[in-house]
This record gives C-alpha cells, structure tokens and sequence, in this order.
C-alpha cells in the first residue's frame, strides 16, 4: 500500500490543529493587546503611542535588515533536525542579536534628530535589548514550528505578552509616562526567553561553528536578509514615511488605527508564517495531488475569512473608535476605513512567495519582495505628498495591481497559482472598497 496515503491525514490534521492553535493564539494576543491599548489610551497621551510606533518601527527594521533566514533555513532544510546544524544557527543568532543591541545605541541620536524627538535617544537603547534576548532564543522553538507542533510555542507568546502588559498598565497607572511602554516591551522579551528554555521541548543548544552548516544557512539566508530588508519597506515602511510628516499625536493616532484594521492581515501573516512554508515543504517533496487540493482549499477559507474581517472594520471601524476611545483619538476612525480597503487587493496573493521559499528558491522570493516594496514604497510617498494620507493608501492598494504579474510568475513557477481564487476575491474586493469609501465618505473629507 501506498504509504503516502496515510500521509494525507497527517498533513492535513496538523495543519487544521496547527491553523486552530495559531488563530486561537493570535485572536487571545490581539485581544489582550487591544484591551492594553484601550487602559493605555486613558493613561497615556497619543504622543506615547507615537513614539513606541517609532522604536517598533526601528527595531523592526533592524531585525529585518540583519534576517539571515535562521528560522526559514530550518523549517526548509533537510538537516533542519541535525543538532549541529541547528547549533550553528543559533551561534549565527547570537552573534546578530549583540551586534543589534550595538547598533541601537548607534542609531539612536541620529533617528532622534531626524524625527525631532528627543525622547529616541533614550528610549531605543533600553528597547534594543529585546533585539539582544530574541538572539539568545533555542532553536527548538524553529524545530517546533518546522513540524507543525505549535501548541507549547503559543503558550510561551501569550505568556510572555500578558507579563509585558501588565508591567505596562502598571507603570503608566504609577508614572503616567511613555517608560511604561518601553519596560513592558524589556520584560515581555525578558519571560518570552526564560520560557523558550524551559517550557518548550527539545535539545539544548551551544556555541557551535560547522563549516558546512554554516555555508548552507548562509547561502540561502543571503537571499533572505536582502529579502527582509525589502520586506521592512513592506511592513513599516509607512510609519517610517509618516512619522517624518506627520507629529508623534498624529502618529501615535495611525499607529492605534492601523493595529485595528490590519488585525485580519496579521492574522493572515501568522497562519501563513507558521503552516504554510511546512505544509507546501511536505506537499512538494510527496508530489501529493491529495495534499494540494487541500492546501487550495484552504487558501481559499483563509482569504475569505480575512477579507470578511477587513470588510467589517472598514465599515464599522469608526463606530467602534467613536465607542471605545475619547475624543482624542476620533480621527483614528476615517485612518481605519482607508488601512482597510488599502489591504483587500495586497491580500488576494498573500501566501504565492511562501511557496518559492518552501522549494528553497530564497533568490526569487527576493526579487518579487523587492519590487514588490520599492513599488510600494514609491507610491505610498508620492499619494502623500500630492493627496495627504487618502493618496498614500490609494497609492499602497495600487501598487497590489502593478505587483500583481510579477507574482503570479512566480505561482506559476511554483506551481500553486490559482486563476479563479484571485478573479473571484479581486472582484470581491473591488466591491467592498467602493461600498466602504461611499458610505464614509463624509469623515473621510477631514483627511484630506
């Protein structure tokens, strides 16, 4: 008998299991943030939450910038289960998460004075050793995550984030300051380290260099790192745009806007990030019809769960500031209907470049991230300065369409390109962009 036959149910059950853990997971750590940022918002100023988008900004950017692709190389390799491997990649994380830490006290006057608050040159440092705690993570975490077991993973998240919180609310309750953002950032990286050692399974690592290892990760992490350099532009680069033009209240205003409409696009990323690459990984190397059938039925309960919650937010997302936060915060409700519609058309081919990097094509996944961020980039600044932050996302949803050939090569490529799945949701998503901007087309005149 055909032994792939009992492999269908394996993939396909870890995935399902692995889909519920990675939701669950995400909707209780959003949903924790989101009560946190509701106590903050009557603690704090909208300037502390502009500040904190900035040190993410940065600290993201870093991470991105420095990604040598550790934990993709691990998921995707086939020593990703050799100890000496797996030593090796975490001696390469180590060495990156000092020279991180370095790099923030570098920075931190320069990206002071460039976004004219003082407060950065303070603030990036401390935050910076959460850079520092993610190097020194075990490499069982990516061990965890390459066969689909993602149980303990999640508890040591939500765990590490609920410690972070609490410091938070905490000290903003006692100071009323920002410092209460930055030491809860420290000690959820603090807990999310101890736990990563002592909850999750598997063997200990150590300080080791294997020639041969280290040349297969950074082979294919080179292409990685030039990708996540692109992919910081993708992420952040609007905040990073923004936060030139815009004051640390109104930043801290898109910063709380764009963390309520972009949930459903997180959650998209999280599932994509933690199953796909394994699931496409297996699905290749069995040639399995079976599997792949399954895997494009999910992708299309994915896409259109996270388009239906996008939908929701862009029609419903004011009402929920106007109910939730003070008259402070109420121009984050028209920056939520526009971050909404701006995501619908980016996500129809959401999960095409994981596939590349299931085969272990890290070169072309490069090459469609990075004209996929200077596009994008390009024309978020541009829509701003002729049109304000409306030509901005305008100019982000634009870009999905000029993007749009070029990622469809690569599915093609790949194997995984499926015509009517994007011609349905592409229509889908053209509807509820102009249904949303005409029934709040009154609020979004004060953008403007």
């Amino acid at each position: 008998m055909d032994s792939r036959l009992h492999a269908h149910p394996s993939l396909v059950s870890r995935l399902m299991r692995g889909a519920a853990l990675t939701g669950g997971s995400f909707v209780l750590a959003q949903g924790m943030r989101f009560a946190s940022n509701l106590i903050l918002a009557r603690l704090l100023f909208p300037d502390a939450f502009g500040l904190m988008a900035l040190v993410t900004m940065i600290l993201f950017g870093l991470t991105m910038l420095s990604d040598a692709g550790v934990q993709q190389s691990i998921m995707q390799n086939a020593r990703g289960d050799d100890r000496d491997f797996l030593d090796t990649a975490f001696t390469l994380n180590a060495a990156r998460g000092v020279i991180l830490w370095v790099l923030t006290f570098a920075l931190a006057w320069p990206v002071a004075l460039l976004y004219d608050a003082p407060e950065l040159a303070y603030v990036l440092p401390v935050c910076g050793v959460s850079l520092l705690l993610a190097g020194l993570a075990p490499t069982r975490v990516f061990t965890s995550e390459r066969h689909i077991r993602l149980g303990r993973i999640m508890v040591v998240q939500l765990a590490s984030q609920a410690a972070g919180i609490f410091v938070m609310i905490a000290f903003a309750w006692a100071t009323g300051s920002y410092w209460a953002m930055v030491w809860g950032t420290v000690s959820a990286a603090v807990v999310k380290l101890a736990l990563e050692w002592t909850v999750i399974s598997g063997q200990p690592n150590r300080l080791r260099w294997e020639s041969d290892a280290a040349r297969d990760l950074l082979r294919f992490g080179g292409w990685i790192m030039m990708s996540s350099g692109f992919g910081f532009l993708l992420a952040q680069g609007d905040r990073a745009i923004l936060g030139y033009f815009f004051s640390l209240a109104e930043l801290g205003l898109y910063n709380i806007a764009w963390f309520l409409a972009a949930f459903p696009v997180l959650l998209m990323q999280a599932l994509t990030e933690k199953m796909i690459i394994p699931a496409y990984r297996e699905s290749f190397a069995a040639s399995d019809e079976h599997n792949s059938a399954k895997l494009r039925r999910i992708r299309y309960m994915l896409t259109a769960g996270v388009m239906s919650m996008l939908a929701v937010m862009a029609l419903l997302g004011p009402k929920l500031i106007s109910l939730l936060y003070d008259d402070r915060y109420q121009m984050a409700g028209a920056m939520i209907v526009l971050i909404s519609c701006a995501q619908m058309l980016p996500l129809v081919s959401a999960t095409y470049q994981h596939a590349a990097l299931a085969r272990g094509e890290s070169r072309r996944f490069f090459m469609l991230t990075a004209f996929r961020a200077v596009t994008q980039s390009a024309l978020f600044l541009a829509g701003f300065l002729y049109f304000g932050l409306p030509g901005a996302l305008a100019g982000q949803a634009l870009a999905a369409v000029l993007v749009y050939p070029a990622v469809v090569r690569l599915a093609r490529h790949t194997g995984v390109w499926d015509r009517t799945h994007d011609l349905a949701f592409m229509g889908g998503a053209l509807c509820l962009i102009t249904l949303s901007l005409w029934v709040h087309q009154d609020i979004l005149v004060a953008l403007q």
